[in-house]
């Protein structure tokens, strides 16, 4: 039998990670546990860079926004599928699945455009540290990190827009624990090429240029350090911007990862899986990336729990 077109239908079904019933209390406390771990630990970034006073530079208020994005990224996914785990139901609505994906490309794109915002940071402060107070003034970092938002928020518009114009059939089960945007395209009833290009060309657009831009400011800053003569001095400038590097790499490490598994034809449920470290893992394990690589955050997080001791 053939199925039935619909034009607006009124829920999905997430099937999440596992049918398995035994695991949804692990998965539960797993991710409940993580949520948590991520949101306190960026809520506590936030905190250590607004109440030092050390922590006013630009380097820093851009790590805050970071966290803030983080934190918006993973809230975006997570609470929906706790409350779904503990309930025992699958469904989400249909515009809760619209809201998803509009949050999840808002603030993955503002993730991906503040890494390239610290990137410039680095490269400033690296290649023309005489020039640096001048040119990272508050103004620019202000505009920075409004222009990234108004960025992310057209990017997210416009995928949703690509998903919005989709018509489903009575088959609406979604194998993954959140609205994934190719598993809404492969659910669809009209013709998706179109959709599906215009996702790949906004994409190219809105992640590419950003990474282009980290390449090129690392470019010149691996240039500038290569002439400093002393290895003490190129390991203490290297070691400067090593947690940048580190979040960038885990950021876009776990990013392809997550595109390979499902450019591969690889089961749907192992590509959930693998979205786990993109969606999940990374707001979580930036915090701690970090606090333990800089000692001007340990020591405002040490205030800070001094205080409250």
């Amino acid at each position: 039998m053939e199925p039935q077109n619909i034009t607006h239908v009124s829920e999905f079904l997430l099937l999440g990670l596992s049918d398995d019933p035994e695991l949804q209390p692990i998965l539960f406390g797993l991710f409940l546990s993580m949520y948590l771990i991520s949101v306190a630990g960026n809520l506590l970034i936030i905190l250590a860079v607004t109440s030092d006073p050390h922590l006013h530079s630009p380097m820093y208020f851009f790590l805050s926004s970071l966290s803030l994005a983080d934190i918006g990224f993973i809230s975006s996914t997570v609470p929906k599928m706790l409350v779904n785990t503990q309930t025992q139901s699958k469904s989400i609505t249909y515009g809760g699945c619209l809201i998803q994906v509009s949050f999840l490309y808002l603030f993955g794109c503002l993730d991906n455009l503040l890494l390239t915002v610290m990137a410039y940071d680095w490269f400033v402060a690296i290649c023309h540290p005489l020039h640096y107070t001048v040119i990272m003034n508050p103004r620019l970092c202000g505009l920075l990190v409004l222009v990234s938002f108004f960025i992310s928020l057209l990017d997210s518009q416009l995928n949703l827009s690509t998903v919005s114009q989709l018509t489903f059939c009575t088959d609406v089960e979604i194998p993954h624990f959140f609205c994934d945007p190719p598993q809404i395209f492969n659910l669809a009833c009209s013709d998706t090429s179109i959709n599906i290009v215009l996702v790949y060309c906004i994409g190219a657009i809105f992640a590419g240029v950003p990474v282009s831009g980290i390449l090129l400011s690392y470019t010149r800053i691996a240039s500038s350090i290569l002439r400093v003569s002393s290895s003490c001095g190129k390991y203490k400038a290297f070691s400067t911007c090593g947690s940048h590097l580190s979040v960038v790499c885990l950021f876009y490490g776990t990013g392809l990862g997550v595109y390979l598994s499902s450019a591969v034809s690889s089961p749907p449920r192992k590509a959930a899986v693998a979205s786990v470290m993109y969606t999940v893992a990374t707001p979580m394990l930036n915090p701690f990336i970090y606090s333990l690589r800089s000692r001007e955050i340990n020591r405002a997080l040490q205030r800070i729990l001094s205080r409250t001791a």
